[in-house]
């Protein structure tokens, strides 16, 4: 194996940093499909996070909380940003945070100048949103899976400018990437200029075609907006392969950095296009004009760096190898069992380690009830547009046997 396919597959050295050389030496060949399924390997991943031994938890899609070495990197970076006070602030931060950035950047796939830090998916997307220059009659296009906050700011901007909102509805089990864009290019009129869409619809899991539906939006003179919030350090890409014009994610949900931290890509020629929603001194070609953040808790920027390090340690193509097969190892067993309903794709290539489940005759809110209060099983219930059941969330630290717990609990409640 030469340097860069070491590098590609293992993320270099670093996995022997973190989980020591012996793993090193074992793993550094494995291809990702066969270590997904190596549970010694994963045992010693999951030795990295401090698990509340209540109860088993399936819901790291909200937030999932940092491994030990990342947790206590952030406590340091709290201690020494407090004990520098006003001069870590006035001669530091500045460049920790360009450091920081550009780190980010390369794990995206982008350049610096393209890539700003937020504070989750919603202040990146409603950055986007509120900085179109929206005439009356504008269209933009969305989907009613779509997360609420951004459709709250759309509602906002048609209630302020007289622009309109169309929605449509994902397929929940499309046959073709083609069916997916075609709904979409439906949807598109001479009016429209903005496509807001869905990397991963954050309800069922579902993989959507970006490229495919950014290609077909730009052929119309469409810009494409993506909500990318359960995707980033979930899905193993590069920013510039998706074609999109804007992209934001929430770093505390499959990157595990502490909570408040998130990402807004703007492709570099639709930076100057965007106004600003708080009056900034930089440039208008600059994308740092769209964030202004004033006096913020830095520490929580600094330890994005730790958790990249983490995350590259492991590899992303091995961690969304290893979340798909989590993933599937549940749904494959209950899905199809009567009174069992799955409201994520049956294609394996359509999710990854997001998935939803309901149960006939039972409403999603007791279901989530009863498989934490009698299973001890933690999920999160979803009851509304068209989907009727339990988001399931696992993360590298879950294990088959505490599936295994899960899968029992369905077939009871289904029997």
């Amino acid at each position: 194996m030469n340097k860069r396919d070491f590098v590609r597959t293992v993320g270099g050295a670093s996995l022997g940093l973190v989980f020591g050389p012996e793993l090193l030496a074992q793993y550094a060949a494995m291809p990702a499909a066969a270590l997904a399924e190596d549970e010694p390997f994963w045992a010693a991943v999951r030795t990295k996070f401090q698990l509340n031994p209540e109860y088993i938890n399936l819901e790291n899609g909200y937030y999932c909380f940092q491994p030990e070495e990342v947790l206590e990197a952030f406590i340091g970076h709290v201690r020494r940003v407090n004990y520098m006070g006003s001069r870590y602030m006035r001669t530091v931060k500045d460049e920790d945070k360009l450091r920081v950035r550009t780190k980010l950047a390369a794990l995206a796939g982008c350049s610096p100048a393209e890539l700003i830090i937020t504070r989750n998916t919603t202040e990146s997307l409603d950055t986007v949103i509120g900085g179109f220059n929206w005439d009356a009659g504008d269209e933009a296009v969305m989907a009613n899976q779509d997360y609420g906050a951004m459709i709250d700011q759309f509602k906002l901007m048609a209630r302020r400018w007289g622009m309109v909102n169309r929605f449509i509805d994902i397929p929940m089990n499309p046959t073709s990437d083609a069916e997916v864009v075609q709904v979409y290019a439906n949807a598109l009129t001479s009016r429209t200029r903005l496509l807001m869409i869905p990397h991963m619809v954050n309800i069922t899991g579902h993989v959507l075609p970006v490229r495919a539906i950014c290609d077909m939006a730009h052929a119309r003179g469409v810009q494409v907006m993506v909500d990318g919030a359960h995707a980033f350090a979930h899905l193993d890409f590069r920013m510039p392969d998706l074609h999109c014009d804007y992209y934001g994610a929430s770093l505390h949900k499959w990157l595990s950095v502490p909570l408040g931290a998130g990402i807004l890509y703007v492709k570099q020629d639709r930076i100057a296009g965007l106004w600003n929603v708080y009056g900034d001194g930089a440039p208008d070609s600059d994308i740092r004009k769209l964030n202004h953040t004033g006096t913020h808790p830095v520490h929580t920027d600094l330890g994005i760096e730790n958790a990249i390090v983490f995350h590259q340690a492991i590899g992303g193509a091995r961690k969304e190898a290893r979340l798909r097969y989590l993933q599937r190892y549940w749904s494959d067993r209950v899905r199809g069992t009567p009174k069992i309903v799955m409201n994520t794709p049956a294609d394996v290539t359509r999710s990854c380690g997001i998935a939803n489940v309901g149960v006939q005759d039972i409403k999603p809110g007791d279901l989530m009830k009863i498989l934490f209060e009698k299973y001890k099983v933690w999920t999160v219930a979803i009851d509304g547009v068209g989907v009727h059941g339990v988001r399931v969330t696992p993360q590298v630290y879950t294990t088959p046997a505490e599936l295994d717990t899960f899968v029992k609990a369905l077939k009871e409640l289904s029997a």
